[in-house]
């Protein structure tokens, strides 16, 4: 009989957010209310429609391999060589090719956790060791919610090959400061590669959390993670980008893609939403805006909610997160839940925050 291989075998499922549809039919309403996936509330940009509408004439031919045309405009947006920037069907696939083109068997893959999920399953397909570093406090007595620079320092030894910093963290929205940052990063022995996960950088307000791009600069073992999903509406078309120091990371990136994975309706997507950048940041801004509102409703609400540098917020409800997401679905809620650790809530419309506080609401009156 053929079969996979263990660790294949061994893999749990990727869940998504579940679909606001099936929901609603499922319970007899009219419409549910996703905030489960941290997608931007936002249609897609003007101009990225009509770049959609013109290519789209053209998908009879493969696209541009390399994506030349998008590669181009990123070096150019960052500062950098398009030697040093590799593109990729989202940043989640770009983070398996980091662990294809650098981890070997039984070598190490250190991240914080709780932090972004698809990690551990990337050790495991990559039959890497994934070494787990506990968050801790971001304020004295509160929940584990923040990065432990040192202990995932301590996490390092001579068969670690890549470091993973989600910054800022998902599910809980925090983020570290430069200082601490820079610290870290010039601690990390040459031979680890570090990737800085900013998939939510756009919605960073607090001017002391650092630019990744920029602490790249002179720094040989560090290469930032970013992506089209969030702040640029894009999360439908798989779209994100890589940008390393060294141009040998990016190349070793480059050569563990898939051809052709970055569609050329993507591609066309990406360059047109690059060139809207003035509308995507006052869409950011709209959402930044509406965070703190949500914030501030909910610790009004006795929460204990963090300050969130990403476009959702992170309720650290633990033993009853299952109880009350389950609650909020059958008010036609969606969140995403952790079980026995937290829920995280994405920033949606005023209307559909305001729609999940009052079921929240009702659910705390019992």
């Amino acid at each position: 009989m053929v079969s996979p291989r263990a660790a294949v075998n061994a893999l749990p499922a990727y869940r998504p957010g579940r679909n606001p549809a099936d929901l609603a039919r499922e319970i007899g309403v009219p419409r549910a209310v996703k905030l489960a996936s941290n997608e931007v509330a936002f249609p897609p940009l003007p101009a990225v429609v009509a770049a959609i509408a013109q290519v789209a004439a053209e998908t009879n031919r493969y696209p541009d391999n390399g994506a030349a045309v998008l590669t181009g405009d990123l070096a150019r947006r960052y500062g950098v060589e398009p030697a040093q920037v590799a593109v990729g069907c989202g940043a989640v696939t770009l983070l398996q090719q980091v662990a294809q083109a650098f981890c070997d068997p039984g070598t190490g893959l250190v991240y914080a956790w709780r932090s972004f999920e698809m990690y551990p399953l990337l050790a495991q397909v990559a039959g890497a060791t994934a070494v787990q570093v506990p968050l801790v406090p971001g304020d004295e007595g509160g929940p584990a919610d923040t990065h432990d620079l040192d202990g995932l320092l301590a996490g390092i030894d001579d068969t670690t090959r890549v470091v993973l910093v989600c910054n800022p963290n998902n599910p809980t929205g925090t983020a570290v400061r430069r200082a601490a940052l820079e610290r870290f990063l010039d601690a990390v022995p040459a031979h680890v590669l570090v990737v800085l996960d900013e998939a939510y950088r756009e919605f960073v307000t607090d001017p002391d959390v650092p630019d990744g791009v920029e602490l790249m600069r002179g720094r040989a073992n560090v290469a930032v993670l970013r992506t089209f999903s969030k702040a640029w509406g894009l999360a439908g078309l798989r779209v994100g980008y890589l940008i390393a120091e060294d141009p040998a990371v990016a190349e070793a990136v480059r050569k563990t893609h898939v051809p052709f994975g970055v569609s050329m309706v993507a591609q066309a997507a990406a360059v047109a939403a690059l060139a809207s950048e003035d509308e995507v940041r006052a869409r950011v801004a709209e959402v930044t805006a509406e965070r703190d509102r949500l914030t501030a409703a909910l610790r009004s609400r006795g929460q204990s909610v963090a300050d969130s540098q990403a476009n959702f917020v992170w309720l650290p409800l633990g033993e009853r997160t299952a109880e009350v997401a389950a609650a909020l679905e059958a008010r036609a809620v969606i969140t995403r839940p952790f079980a026995g650790e937290g829920l995280r809530v994405t920033v949606g419309t005023p209307e559909e925050d305001d729609v999940f506080l009052q079921a929240f609401d009702e659910i705390a009156a019992g």
